[in-house]
């Protein structure tokens, strides 16, 4: 950027910067004068939506992020969730859309960089990783491009940084042609007592810049982050940041090792808007100013401007508040690493945020201004229109061996294991699941039994046709997943995708699916501890499909007697619990009506949470008696397509009988919500399995023995048996055909 910092600035300008008339003008009510150019730049980082959250803050607030094992909730880089014996997880889900289009490995590669620094700024070390990704429908032309850059981005920085890839989502709909979505979660473990945050302490203490050297790629990252696409999306390449997983692992070390030694009073991860958010956010977090000097900041590239050295996103960069009397060790930990280190500013007393750059003062403003009178809107909103019901006889029918298969073969249906075996999956040795189940589980080191388990969930054509429902069910799915492994739900992290929030129809689908959000949260009592909003997935007017997805971490007190998806043996029964009488009846929104029929008709499954709560706690009530040998809840698919997963999963077929005089289609298709299948151990066991039934019943859930496990082929019914080979032949084949073109 060459312009000079005492420009004369024009509306042209502050268009560019995603800055609204009105908003700059509250930005010359605030300030009393005409910012200079590094100014404009510094409130373009702090007030766009993707820093400072300005449409969505409003509802935010109605979340439930309080709970009797959290420790942190939203606010810092990541949420802090008490797990017992001294030990934290912290965790966190975060977007980089945006860039992961633009130029998808460097943008997949840098979001799974960020969102590692985001937990091990905490004083965590990273222990799992998951991402959930969206990309446009298969034939459009740039969607296999796509893929293969994003997860080569994905597995390129976290292989190389060494943290497995636990589980995820990937998904396609034309809706996602012209935006993709990029969601990376990461989790660490750290101790209760040695716990790291971002809020500066003291007057006059040094500043530290720690890390790699600042370039200019990424500059204006935030403020793209921020805006639509069009058709000029080519021109916003430079704004996509590149990482060096290397330098990120050497971070993490040299991090932990300053930590241990007591010298960090403070310390921020340089995200979005790098230098600028990082300062503003230490220093207005403890009512402190900070001035930094920008001749002291390491740099890559020669004659870079105070511009750009405060909007650069340049990765692997952490800024600290450091003791003075540790300067030295501090630095000499850093230089050991191959590090830089640099002391480049200092706290101040007077609430302002002063950059100086090559002898003269660029910037000079109120700190606190910077984020706390950002603009908050409330902005107007309809409630969606919702789908007539699917009426019950309008059913179409199928015969149901033939639509399993295609179900199992379909582009949203089929393995992903193409993509996860990219992955390291079992780097650090702790991994107890390798993805294709409901959730990841990873030990924790140093103890014998506790392990945590991992899930990511969102079902966006059910927040589509009704994003109160569509919320509910995110929630409720991951919830159930991480029950189906026996571990108890503690707290989850958002990242709620969404288009344009100026048109009141997408801020109808946000507000709506924020209320279904909370309500679930609050009667699961599974808080939101961490998160990110991504608004604007738009491009010329298209918006992506409601994603609000849910990340989810459980806790498992035996990991030894942890379930799993595939049958274990033959001869075992399997119990459906939690279904209806009829064991399924919903088909609007399914996957039957979608992939078999073209249609994306009807209303989405109701979420009754009364229900999930009770269905779920007795599943892990089953599962720690010892007598549970698989178990996995039903969602995408319903009944057959769960029963094809674990025959797949183990090499084992199963018989189930079905029911007589019922339409078959809603039996193994639909989508009710709230159902495990789960299969048992009888031989020494029956007395209790017995009693567990009794159990069930009194609780109100119905849980019907429906079959057993046995022989080489899935038979449903009246349908014809289809060999388990097949199975796995149909559901295997998509993904690789698909890359190979």
């Amino acid at each position: 950027m060459t312009i000079p910092n005492d420009v004369k600035i024009t509306d042209e300008m502050v268009k560019a910067h995603g800055l609204k008339p009105d908003e700059y003008q509250r930005i010359l009510d605030l300030i009393g004068r005409e910012p200079t150019f590094t100014e404009l730049g510094i409130f373009s980082a702090m007030w766009n939506e993707h820093c400072s959250y300005k449409s969505s803050k409003k509802w935010l607030r109605t979340l439930p992020t309080t709970g009797a094992v959290v420790i942190q909730g939203p606010g810092e880089n990541a949420g802090v969730v008490d797990i017992g014996d001294g030990d934290a997880v912290i965790f966190k889900m975060e977007s980089h859309n945006h860039p992961s289009y633009i130029e998808p490995y460097q943008g997949a590669a840098t979001g799974v960089g960020g969102i590692l620094r985001d937990v091990f700024t905490m004083g965590a070390r990273p222990v799992a990783a998951m991402n959930a990704l969206r990309f446009g429908e298969p034939g459009h032309p740039k969607t296999r491009h796509l893929v293969a850059g994003v997860v080569a981005g994905v597995g390129g920085y976290g292989n190389s940084f060494g943290v497995p890839t636990v589980g995820g989502e990937v998904e396609f709909d034309a809706r996602y042609n012209g935006n993709i979505l990029v969601n990376a979660f990461a989790a660490g473990l750290a101790k209760t007592d040695a716990i790291f945050y971002s809020e500066a302490k003291g007057v006059g203490l040094p500043v530290v810049y720690l890390g790699a050297k600042t370039g200019r790629d990424g500059v204006g990252g935030a403020t793209m982050a921020s805006a639509e696409f069009d058709e000029h999306i080519e021109e916003k390449r430079p704004t996509v940041q590149v990482g060096d997983p290397f330098t990120e692992k050497c971070l993490l070390e040299a991090c932990l090792e300053l930590m241990a030694s007591g010298a960090v009073i403070a310390i921020q991860d340089m995200g979005a808007a790098g230098l600028t958010c990082s300062a503003v956010e230490m220093g207005a977090k403890g009512d402190l100013g900070i001035e930094l000097d920008l001749d002291k900041v390491p740099v890559r590239e020669e004659r870079m401007s105070a511009y750009e050295m405060m909007l650069s996103e340049s990765q692997e960069r952490m800024l600290m508040v450091l003791k003075p009397e540790k300067e030295r060790q501090a630095e000499a930990i850093f230089r050991k690493w191959g590090l830089d280190f640099a002391i480049v500013g200092r706290t101040t007393d007077d609430l302002r945020f002063r950059i100086l750059h090559q002898g003269g003062e660029v910037a000079d403003l109120p700190i606190k201004d910077l984020g706390d009178k950002a603009p908050e809107y409330d902005r107007p909103w309809v409630e969606p229109r919702k789908p007539a019901p699917l009426r019950a006889d309008d059913v179409p029918q199928a015969d149901v061996a033939d639509a399993l298969l295609k179900l199992l073969g379909s582009p949203n249906g089929s393995s992903r294991r193409w993509v996860w075996e990219q992955y390291d999956t079992l780097i650090q040795g702790n991994s107890l699941q390798r993805p294709g189940g409901d959730a990841g589980v990873v030990r924790v080191e140093g103890h014998e039994t506790k392990a945590l388990a991992f899930s990511s969930d969102v079902t966006p054509r059910y927040c589509e046709a009704d994003p109160y429902e569509g919320g509910k069910q995110a929630v409720a799915e991951c919830w159930r997943n991480l029950t189906a492994t026996g571990a108890l739900p503690l707290a989850a992290t958002d990242n709620l995708n969404f288009g344009n929030p100026e048109r009141p129809e997408i801020m109808g689908q946000f507000v709506q699916a924020i209320k279904g959000v909370g309500e679930a949260c609050r009667a699961l009592d599974f808080p939101i501890v961490s998160g990110n909003v991504s608004l604007y997935n738009e491009t010329n007017g298209q918006g992506i499909l409601p994603t609000p997805t849910i990340g989810g971490v459980g806790l498992l007190a035996d990991w030894k007697k942890m379930a799993r998806i595939g049958f274990a043996a033959e001869n075992h029964p399997i119990l459906l619990i939690g279904a209806p009488p009829e064991w399924g009846t919903h088909l609007g929104q399914s996957t039957y009506l979608r992939d078999i029929h073209g249609r994306t008709d009807g209303t989405p499954p109701p979420v009754d949470l009364a229900h999930e709560k009770k269905a779920g706690d007795f599943v892990r009530k089953l599962i720690a008696s010892g007598i549970v040998t698989a178990c996995h809840d039903l969602s995408d698919g319903g009944l057959a397509v769960a029963l094809a997963e674990m025959a797949m999963a183990s090499g084992i077929g199963a018989v189930i009988p079905g029911l007589v005089d019922i339409d078959p289609i809603p039996v193994w298709f639909g989508e009710d919500q709230g159902r495990y299948l789960v299969t048992l151990n009888l031989d020494p066991h029956q007395e209790e399995m017995d009693d567990l039934v009794r159990e069930a019943q009194t609780l109100g859930i119905f849980a019907p023995r429906i079959g057993s496990t046995g022989g080489p082929e899935l038979k449903l019914g009246d349908a014809r048996g289809i060999p388990v080979g097949d199975l796995k032949a149909a559901h295997e084949s998509w993904f690789p055909a698909f890359m190979n073109g």
